[in-house]
């Protein structure tokens, strides 16, 4: 119940800060409604070159990955393309704070300390910040948190393979970074998540790893032939499409290589706000402030210790999932904070909460610190945000 009231409390914070706002980035709108027409392609309704849709043969597709889209369908069936996106984000911030107040639970994190790491992880970091806007970019970050969370909850639960794939599926369809995460999952599912007392027997074990595979099977399947019916390959090649096509950054050969590493750890640990003598005093970055900066109480995950294979399994996750974002040629574009850092937040998440459990003594003090300034930056950065970038859109 706990669990349920948090969601709520999340969604509504996450709505307030929206202010009614209709994001003009609707693409999964419009995806929801081609879909529900027989199409994949955008066009006529495309609304220009704003929204990121790639031209391809002719037609203009979205890029995302397409689970956002499949759930504001009912909403588009019902109300066409008024249907407001950023009220799905809202709902998915909800139950990404609801997953992650189970999670806690669930690792042994008392109410006192959730209640910490929960305001941290809603304000903290860019789910607020994601969820207010519900652009298309955003709301899939925060669909695949919610998802993302929601398959670490059953870990530390009941561990029922299938429902873990189910949840992993729609993360991935949300944000198909998180498939680097596939096979630390997959050891979850097989070994456990939580403290080896309370691991399983072999049978078991192989229930529910079959489970889990043969689940994410038809997924898989599914994510083929959606490729196929839009490129023409089995895999997602739209990004690639994309940074052929960006007129600001893109070239020829791959979005992702090794050069871009440099660039991507600037921005993700080094890139600072922008200081001035006049109010309102700190500018964030358009393209990106770093961590160091808007989420500080992350350095809490550092002193996770025990259970020792579960911390070092979350880190394994949390670096192979950080992969892509270190590779791609884009930060992440015009936003507050690194928001690809939400992609691995899940884990860092588990990560606090396996820390914080301990008797951390002073240590905990300066988390607490580190909470209340990640927290107050991240609502700074939402109102500066709906006060200076989109006060026209609101």
């Amino acid at each position: 119940m706990n669990a349920v009231l948090v969601g709520l409390l999340g969604a509504i914070v996450a709505l307030a800060f929206a202010h009614g706002r209709v994001t003009p980035y609707d693409n999964y709108v419009l995806l929801a409604s081609q879909m529900l027409h027989g199409h994949l392609w955008l066009d006529p309704v495309w609304p220009g070159p704003e929204i990121d849709a790639v031209l391809f043969e002719g037609h203009r597709y979205v890029v995302n990955d397409p689970v956002p889209a499949l759930l504001i369908m009912p909403l588009v069936a019902f109300v066409g393309t008024n249907a407001n996106q950023t009220l799905l984000a809202a709902l998915l911030c909800g139950v990404a704070c609801g997953a992650a107040w189970a999670l806690l639970a669930r690792l042994g994190v008392t109410n006192r300390v959730a209640v910490w790491l929960i305001l941290f992880f809603l304000a903290g970091t860019d789910l607020l910040w994601c969820s207010m806007l519900g652009d298309v970019w955003f709301v899939a970050q925060t669909s695949a948190v919610a998802f993302m969370l929601l398959a670490l909850c059953e870990l530390a639960g009941k561990r029922r393979g299938w429902l873990v794939a189910l949840w992993t599926a729609l993360a991935l369809g949300s944000r198909f970074t998180l498939v680097m995460a596939l096979p630390v999952i997959l050891w979850w599912v097989w070994a456990g998540f939580g403290e080896p007392a309370a691991q399983s027997a072999g049978p078991a074990r192989r229930r529910n790893a079959l489970g889990f595979v043969a689940t994410l099977v038809p997924f898989f399947a599914l994510w083929v032939a959606y490729n196929m019916a839009r490129w023409h390959v089995p895999w997602d090649a739209g990004h690639t499409i994309f940074y052929h096509q960006d007129p600001f950054m893109g070239g020829p050969g791959s979005p992702f290589g090794l050069a871009n590493v440099s660039t991507e750890l600037y921005s993700f640990f080094v890139a600072p706000p922008r200081f001035h003598a006049t109010f309102p005093f700190v500018e964030p970055m358009a393209f990106g402030t770093a961590l160091w900066f808007t989420s500080p109480a992350l350095l809490l995950a550092l002193l996770a210790r025990e259970p020792r294979r579960l911390v070092v399994s979350l880190w394994i996750a949390t670096v192979l999932v950080a992969g892509p974002s270190l590779l791609y040629y884009a930060n992440g574009g015009s936003q507050f904070g690194m928001r690809h850092a939400l992609d691995f937040a899940p884990f860092l998440l588990a990560l606090m909460g396996l820390a914080a459990r301990s008797n951390l003594g002073v240590a905990w003090r300066v988390a607490q610190a580190l909470i209340a300034w990640s927290a107050a930056v991240g609502v700074y950065g939402c109102w500066y945000w709906n006060t200076y970038i989109r006060h026209g859109m609101l």
